[in-house]
């Protein structure tokens, strides 16, 4: 049997469909966590999210092919779907970035308080775990149930950092293994400095993101033109746009997508935080306990 254009056409997107529908079934199954596992692993959830969105990028990707004939464009637009939220901007990234810094003020505030009162690291920490933020909320619950079997304080302060793995919280996390071992006074000082230094970073990120979710609507919105006024041409007016009908034109077509994806790439990495490097790292950071 010979393999025309049309029967691979169809083998192509019938693949596609089904490889759709087996990442949303195994995105929706529930599965049991082994009880030794803290949080699910990072590669499971970004497999998960994208078998919730290829099958909307799958029905894009065959409505484009219908209205236009041009399987180019038909994977360019089901891709553009399927990978939206990673082309445009990293929004969750941001919000939870921004949450974990306010959260991180916040419980070093309210840490600062609880010290005032004459009371040790030891009673202070899950005294306040339980009124933290949602972003910190469960690793300050595990900090406060190793200090509860007895882990000295400075060793459950380095697991709390290796736990929340961020710059910002290697700051106030070293301040306090330091009073830890060394008992000294001027806690309450260093950790009123450290809450503002946070708030101040907190308010230049809120800025910043101000200023980015302006250029990324005006970008999503360049796109959706594009597209529409491409689909409606095909649509419409074919004459215009027959030489793209040609396998010529469908490289040429290629390479102007190209050119578009490039371009989103840029500015994703334009919007991405250049974090500073994490200095309070242990060496069983890597282990999972």
């Amino acid at each position: 049997m010979t393999l025309t254009p049309e029967l691979a056409l169809v083998v192509l997107v019938g693949a596609l469909a089904g490889g759709g529908v087996v990442l949303l079934v195994a995105a929706l199954t529930p599965r049991e966590q082994a009880a030794h596992v803290e949080a699910p692993s990072n590669l499971l959830e970004q497999l998960r999210g994208l078998g919730r969105r290829v099958p909307f990028g799958i029905g894009a990707g065959v409505l484009v092919l219908v209205l236009t004939q041009w399987l180019v464009v038909a994977l360019a637009v089901g891709a553009l779907v399927a990978f939206w939220d990673r082309l445009f901007g990293g929004s969750r990234e941001t919000r939870d970035g921004v949450a974990r810094i306010e959260g991180l003020a916040a419980w070093t505030e309210s840490l600062r308080d609880t010290v005032a009162g004459a009371v040790g690291l030891e009673q202070a920490i899950p005294a306040t775990a339980y009124a933290a933020s949602p972003a910190i909320a469960a690793d300050l619950q595990t900090l406060a149930d190793r200090l509860r079997v007895r882990v000295p304080l400075p060793e459950a302060l380095q697991r709390f950092a290796d736990d929340m793995d961020d710059a910002g919280a290697d700051l106030i996390i070293a301040a306090l293994i330091l009073n830890a071992r060394l008992r000294g006074p001027g806690l309450r000082e260093v950790l009123t400095s450290l809450a503002e230094s946070a708030r101040a970073e907190l308010e230049m990120r809120q800025r910043i993101n101000a200023g980015r979710r302006s250029t990324q609507r005006s970008v999503q919105i360049v796109v959706g033109v594009t597209i529409v006024f491409v689909v409606g041409l095909s649509i419409f007016n074919p004459e215009y746009v027959e030489p793209y009908d040609s396998p010529v034109g469908q490289i040429v077509l290629l390479f102007i997508l190209g050119l578009f994806a490039a371009g989103f790439m840029w500015m994703r990495a334009l919007s991405k935080f250049e974090m500073p490097e994490r200095f309070l790292r242990s060496r069983a950071a890597g282990v999972v306990r």
